[in-house]
């Protein structure tokens, strides 16, 4: 059998499963115009009559493969030829992908469906040469990779089907199964297949089995000391504890942005024509095979998993924007972390570009700054990639420039070339082999740009990485002599994706073992000062908050037992003996002296009180007026407040005194939540008061007891009223100069209202050679001292034997009205103490375990406690012990991994001291 009629006879089924799938797919487009279309498809199917089990279940495969159907090729061997279903595909295809393309601009589908229809005759020779190279290259592929059985070699070399001979059914030996795949797991492309962009762009990966297992493992071994590098960033405080990452420099415009967005794929940094990086932005790009999208997070913002990289790029403008003109950079990083199956591991700084004059809005000393904050980066241990553009000389490259003077043997410096095709590629080429500006990392060249966009579809920014690498081969394929394979030059945003990581990975891995030394000398003495310090003593927030909370529900319990009744009593009847007076000197003390007229002579004066007519109507109406008023001035809502008040008030002095008073937030949410609790008593504590209260306001029940009581109590409010009195009119004589000075003017404003002297009106100027401000002080002292004269009065009154007895209330108005006050305080208690303060105290323990858990959720608690110095000392300390002792674990995680040397695992530290991983 000819090798013709093999290969026609196996590219049958393939053709067929696949023109099949195309024309299933077809039926799903969108209607309309290519409906015209889809009606011819589905005649030729018709005419084809394809049985159904050559299309069902047919498996979506992006290269032709035959590692699935060697062993149905024997089988179907003599199936139709695949010429037609060849040049169906192709027809199919190529209308398919119009489609696709027409989905996204409706508007132009219709008005280049006619083209598109018309054209398809004329590339269906085209594309079954396309699908037949790519079956022949999957085959070479599957070829290479496999081991044929001899009877399926037999059957492919045209020994027959199988049915006769040594490996028929009638033969002794049956025939045996597929062998295993010598690749094994190598023949599937591990992780750095989709990091170097192999499965998004149009190269093919030509890397052995062999070099496939080990970009996986340096992958992984990366993607370890990255972890490891943000670890040591926590730990902070020493320079030597700490990874190389890669630092990105350049001139503005030079293109460096580009080349960052092309190793990342997609188009995430601030762009302007301004200065817009003023910040470094530490980027960490984590490949992630189980992302099902590509995201980014910023974990200082607490922004996770932003998928729309076009929100990423606004919050790096509005940070970089953040910093005020007067500055214009700063060394205050923008931490972001990229996920993505189809990127590499890698730790990135993109600091702001180089310039040469400052303008006319920026600080003069703008460019020193900038050279300034690039030299801290650029220091060793880490990799510099310095980016210049193809069209400036190396002479004048400001990257290069002050890479030499960090970096003079250009050992830790990687050249990136970009604009390449701006320039002859002869000029290019020699650019990149340039010996007067040696690097031993060499120089890379890329196109990092697309070129602007001029036909009628939009470019999807989310296959930027395949777009420019179509580009960039495109283009250094059309001069085989200057980048060509054999010229040794690197080009390509691919091969700068791999360099990056084999650099990052060997140079992680020289300084593995110093750093590992510098970890454990950090790690002996952060052990040795936890241990002086504090002798060894576990801390935690969670330890410190329940600490502090016993401690606060504690001292609230011992106050719980010592505030009951009594001292409530004692608070409300303060508070009613302040009504009393207020009533008393309503009713029967003298009043405010507004003017300087003469005074009326009253007809009832408290002085005749003692001597009154028992039968008095008017000093039975001013009883009776003052112990209504007293009784319906609302007992009840001042009960409930006074008791609210003096709770929340020593819960507040209890929280003085506890651990809470260094935590602000924390205290004020005690503090509210006792309010909370005591405002949701009140209004129920004052109804129930006021229904207790009511016999008291028309006619109170007051004892002989009752009434002695009150006539002794009575003196004390009295007597404190008087004091309260002198102690106004003292500072009344300081205010004017003395008391001389006032009693001047206290005579004035006597002798005016006695009508000895005539003043007519208060004048702004004063009156009788006194200002208007010292008349107004006279008369407040007189109107002190009258009140002085009438309570020292009444003092004696009570004291008095006329007031013994409840028979002469009406002339001790003063002992009844205490009297009552008393009995309404003991009456409200009771309410109070059942209604509100029990209530209190089984409540408010859980409302402050409710109200301080939804205030440490989301990272309050750790807040919570450092806002304690000592504890915050405490805990850093702790946290840094457990961090050091995480990376030397991680470290050491490392060190057993396989090496390159002989396959052999480094389990000894001695024999890993100096040595890398590949």
């Amino acid at each position: 059998m000819s090798a013709q009629l093999r290969a026609a006879r196996a590219m049958a089924p393939i053709a067929r499963r696949v023109t099949v799938r195309a024309v299933r797919q077809f039926h799903q487009l969108p209607t309309g115009g290519i409906q015209r279309a889809e009606l011819a498809i589905r005649g030729s199917r018709r005419s084809l009559q394809f049985p159904s089990n050559a299309y069902h279940n047919a498996v979506i495969v992006r290269n032709a493969s035959f590692a699935r159907l060697l062993p149905k090729l024997a089988l179907k061997f003599v199936r139709i030829p695949a010429l037609f279903g060849g040049l169906m595909i192709g027809a199919v295809g190529w209308i398919q992908y119009q489609a696709i393309q027409v989905s996204n601009s409706a508007q132009e589908m219709y008005s280049n469906m006619k083209n598109t229809v018309t054209s398809t005759a004329s590339s269906l020779w085209g594309s079954a040469k396309e699908i037949a190279e790519q079956t022949k290259q999957g085959w070479d592929n599957t070829r290479q990779q496999f081991e044929i059985p001899e009877w399926l070699d037999k059957i492919m070399r045209g020994g027959g089907d199988g049915s006769s001979g040594e490996g028929g059914p009638g033969g002794q030996g049956r025939p045996e199964p597929p062998k295993q795949s010598r690749a094994g797991a190598a023949a599937v492309a591990g992780a750095s297949a989709a990091a170097y962009g192999f499965d998004h762009s149009d190269e093919t990966d030509e890397r052995t089995p062999g070099e496939i297992l080990k970009d996986d493992h340096m992958m992984y071994i990366t993607k370890r000391m990255i972890e490891i590098r943000n670890l040591l960033q926590k730990v902070g405080q020493s320079s030597t504890v700490t990874l190389p990452s890669i630092v990105v420099i350049g001139s503005q415009s030079s293109g460096k942005s580009s080349v960052l967005e092309a190793i990342v794929g997609h188009e995430f940094l601030p762009k302007g024509s301004n200065m817009i990086t003023r910040r470094p932005i530490e980027l960490t790009l984590v490949n992630d095979p189980q992302a099902r999208t590509d995201y980014g997070e910023f974990p200082d913002l607490g922004l996770s998993k932003v998928t729309d990289f076009s929100l990423i790029q606004k919050t790096l403008t509005e940070l970089n924007q953040s910093v005020p003109e007067s500055l214009c950079v700063t060394d205050d990083p923008i931490r972001l972390t990229i996920h993505s199956p189809r990127i590499p591991d890698l730790s990135l700084i993109d600091l702001p570009g180089y310039i040469q004059v400052a303008g006319e809005n920026q600080p003069r000393e703008l460019k020193r700054k900038i050279s300034e904050l690039c030299d801290k980066y650029i220091r060793g241990p880490n990799i510099i990639l310095a980016i210049s553009a193809a069209d400036t000389d190396l002479a004048n490259s400001t990257a290069l420039q002050a890479s030499r003077r960090v970096d003079p043997r250009g050992e830790r410096t990687i050249g990136v070339i970009t604009k390449m095709d701006l320039v002859e590629p002869e000029k290019g080429a020699a650019i990149l082999t340039d010996k007067q500006y040696p690097l031993r990392l060499g120089y890379v060249g890329v196109i990092s740009k697309l070129p602007s966009q001029t036909g009628l579809f939009r470019r999807e920014t989310g296959n930027l990485l395949a777009g420019i690498s179509r580009n960039e081969k495109s283009y250094f394929s059309s001069y085989p002599s200057q980048f060509g394979p054999d010229t040794g030059v690197n080009t390509g945003t691919m091969t700068l994706r791999k360099k990056l990581m084999q650099v990052l990975e060997q140079t992680m891995s020289s300084k593995l073992q110093e750093t590992t030394e510098s970890i454990q000398r950090e790690l002996e003495e952060t052990t040795y000062q936890f241990k002086v310090q504090y002798n060894e003593q576990p801390m935690s927030a969670e330890a410190y908050l329940a600490a502090s909370l016993d401690d606060f529900k504690h001292q609230f319990h011992t106050f719980a037992t010592s505030f009951g009744r009594p001292q409530l009593q004692s608070l409300l009847k303060d508070a009613l003996d302040q009504k009393v007076l207020d009533q008393l000197a309503a009713r029967y003390w003298n009043r405010p002296i507004e003017d300087l007229t003469v005074a009326l002579p009253e007809p009832d004066s408290i002085a005749d009180l003692p001597k009154a007519d028992p039968k008095s109507a008017y000093w039975h109406r001013q009883l009776d007026a003052a112990c209504s008023g007293l009784t319906r001035l609302g007992v009840g809502r001042l009960a409930a407040t006074v008791a609210a008040a003096a709770i929340q008030s020593n819960v507040d002095k209890l929280l003085d005194k506890s651990s809470f008073s260094k935590h602000p937030a924390a205290r004020k949410v005690i503090s509210e939540a006792a309010s909370t609790v005591l405002a949701d008593r009140s209004y129920a504590t004052s109804d129930g008061i006021e229904i207790s209260l009511k016999p008291y306001k028309f006619d109170p029940d007051i004892q002989p007891n009752e009434w002695a009581q009150g006539r002794e109590h009575v003196v004390g409010v009295l007597q404190g009223e008087l004091e309260q009195c002198q102690a106004a009119m003292k500072s009344l004589e300081n205010s004017v100069g003395g008391r001389k000075k006032l009693k001047e003017v206290m005579n004035f404003v006597d002798k005016a209202r006695k009508g000895e002297i005539i003043v007519e009106g208060d004048h702004p100027s004063g009156a009788g050679g006194f200002s208007a401000a010292l008349l107004a002080r006279g008369r407040e002292a007189v109107f002190l001292r009258d009140r002085a004269n009438i309570i020292n009065m009444r003092i004696m009154a009570a004291k008095s034997r006329q007031c013994k007895t409840l028979e002469n209330k009406y002339y001790c108005p003063e002992v009844f009205l205490d009297a009552v006050a008393t009995k309404l305080a003991q009456t409200a208690v009771l309410f109070l103490n059942v209604e509100m303060l029990n209530d209190f105290y089984q409540r408010f323990p859980r409302e402050v375990e409710s109200k301080l858990h939804e205030h440490m959720a989301g990272g309050g608690l750790e807040r919570f406690a450092r806002e304690d110095p000592k504890v915050r000392r405490h805990l850093d300390l702790i946290h840094r012990k457990e961090l050091l002792e995480l990376v030397l674990a991680k470290i050491e995680d490392l060190h057993r991994l396989p090496g390159a040397v002989g396959g052999r695992e480094l389990a000894d530290p001695a024999k890993r001291r100096g040595r890398r991983f590949f």
